[in-house]
């Protein structure tokens, strides 16, 4: 058994057993790099559809136990005694066979790609601003993220330097400072640079510490609540508590397997890119995702082309009375709240996880971050490329001294399958024996599993050649991303997009909706 993808599973607290459910399709040459960057991709994205497939066969079980349902104890099966949180609650033993995973590397790295491939009108999205870069220091390097115009801004007033200024300027800049100084000046003027570290430097670090004693990511039960009931309909409020397999127009097909989360409620209030990333899955399995900004936010359409279809998004101004009041309505009907801001930044607004656990009780809370919520980098904001910079992987990736990075922004999408898989296991487990749950999970924890957790442990030779195939293991066929991408018609032209690699038999192939404009849509549920 493939360690890197036992070691996630337990990390949500689910049945062993299960994973001999899950299959591989091998392919030559996808996301090449030092680190096992493949491997553990693969596994974030198998975790996620096992989950999926675990929450379909308890929903077809709970609608109607017939021939096909499964009774405990052989494969696939629930009941008392095979693990898990919630193991033997209401369901065991009257759950259908789980359904078969199939994980293709071809997909898996195409979706990790997938802000690169996709376009409208066959225009391509530019993903990092010019001023998103490493830059060389007196004593070492520095990576800086800008892409945001607030960003950008910060940046220059730290350095001193005029609005407007260019690369050139931020470079000269920069040459005078030491790395740590201008990561300790960026970051109190609001913006964001991190010091290119060695990894043995990022583990001895307090936060590095701290990072390396937290488990991959965590699914807790907070408190006791009623299981799900079932949803009668409505566009707004509604009864809270729906859960998985709800009644709408649009739950589960005649074997139950089409679209597990029909019916939950999604509440996104995340910002790119692994939050889209898990609430992009929900949607895929069924889920109704209503992402919510605030309208002072800039935020680029682009992005939203990408991890933006199968969902609708609004905004909303929670300083403002009248959007508050059709939020909070929004939120008394909601199943699942996704943050992905930087812990503390909702707190002012009583979305931390233990006051939403509070005031809501039955409901799912996930929380990601850039370096979890924890530690005196707890508060701090972050963005894959960041966290590869202070975590040791852009050198371990990088050649003759200088900084690189991974072929993809792998932090991001693994984290984001990762959290989808969380929210998908919390919806199991709830149906199973209610309770209200808390998912977390941050970029730096993924780092780890990746730097440490993840087979092979040491960095392979030749970063960007094709891995030989492993003894007894035959080649994959060779990597072509067109196989999983498509085109469609979407509100603002023609959309392609890449297919997501949550794939289960019976299970959805692709987003029943494709993504409209960015925060044009009606803040209202629609089933």
């Amino acid at each position: 058994m493939d360690q890197t993808i036992t070691h996630a599973w337990a990390a949500l607290g689910a049945d062993p057993g299960l994973l001999e459910r899950v299959s591989y399709e091998r392919v030559s040459g996808t996301l090449p790099a030092r680190l096992p960057v493949r491997e553990s991709a693969r596994a974030a994205v198998a975790v996620c559809a096992l989950a999926a497939a675990e929450l379909a066969a308890e929903v077809a079980g709970g609608a109607a136990a017939g021939p096909t349902a499964q009774r405990a104890g052989g494969p696939g099966a629930e009941g008392p005694g095979a693990g898990g949180p919630g193991a033997g609650g209401p369901g065991a033993g009257r759950v259908r066979a789980v359904p078969r995973v199939r994980v293709d590397d071809g997909a898996v790295a195409t979706a990790f790609h997938s802000e690169r491939f996709a376009t409208l009108d066959g225009r391509r999205w530019d993903g990092f601003a010019p001023l998103s870069r490493f830059w060389r220091t007196a004593d070492g390097w520095v990576r800086t993220h800008a892409n945001y115009p607030h960003h950008e801004a910060r940046l220059l007033a730290a350095l001193g330097l005029p609005a407007g200024s260019d690369a050139d300027a931020v470079a000269g800049a920069l040459a005078g400072w030491g790395a740590a100084e201008a990561e300790a000046a960026v970051y109190a003027a609001g913006g964001l640079a991190v010091a290119v570290r060695e990894a043995a430097e990022w583990d001895a670090s307090e936060q590095g510490a701290l990072v390396a004693g937290r488990p991959l990511l965590e699914l807790e039960r907070l408190g006791d609540a009623p299981g799900p009931g079932r949803r009668t309909g409505g566009d707004g409020g509604g009864a809270a508590g729906a859960g998985a397999g709800g009644s709408g127009p649009d739950g589960p097909g005649p074997d139950g397997l089409g679209a597990p989360c029909a019916g939950v409620r999604v509440l996104d209030l995340t910002r790119v890119l692994a939050g889209p990333v898990a609430t992009r899955t929900l949607a895929l399995l069924g889920a109704d995702v209503l992402r919510v900004d605030a309208p002072g936010l800039p935020e680029s359409q682009e992005a939203h082309n990408d991890t933006g279809i199968g969902k609708r998004s609004a905004l909303l101004d929670l300083a403002h009375g009248a959007d508050r009041r059709v939020f909070d309505e929004l939120l008394d009907a909601a199943d699942v709240v996704v943050t992905g801001y930087r812990p503390g930044a909702l707190d002012r607004f009583g979305l931390a996880p233990e006051a939403l656990a509070e005031r809501r009780p039955g409901l799912v809370v996930a929380r990601l971050s850039a370096w979890g919520a924890y530690g005196p980098w707890g508060g701090r904001r972050g963005f894959d490329s960041l966290v590869q910079a202070a975590t040791g992987i852009a050198l371990l990736e990088g050649d003759e001294g200088r900084p690189g990075a991974l072929p993809a922004q792998a932090l991001d999408h693994g984290t984001g399958y990762l959290v989808a898989a969380g929210v998908l296991r919390a919806l199991t487990e709830r149906r199973r024996g209610g309770g209200t749950w808390r998912v977390e999970a941050a970029l730096a924890q993924t780092a780890r599993w990746l730097t440490h957790g993840t087979e092979p442990e040491a960095p392979r030779a030749g970063a960007m050649e094709p891995e030989a195939p492993r003894a007894g293991e035959r080649p994959g066929r060779p990597y072509e991303p067109g196989a999983w991408l498509v085109e469609r018609d979407a509100p603002l032209g023609r959309l392609r997009h890449a297919l997501s690699p949550v794939s289960y038999e019976g299970g959805p192939a692709d987003w029943a909706r494709p993504p409209g404009r960015w925060g044009a849509d009606v803040p209202r549920w629609t089933a």
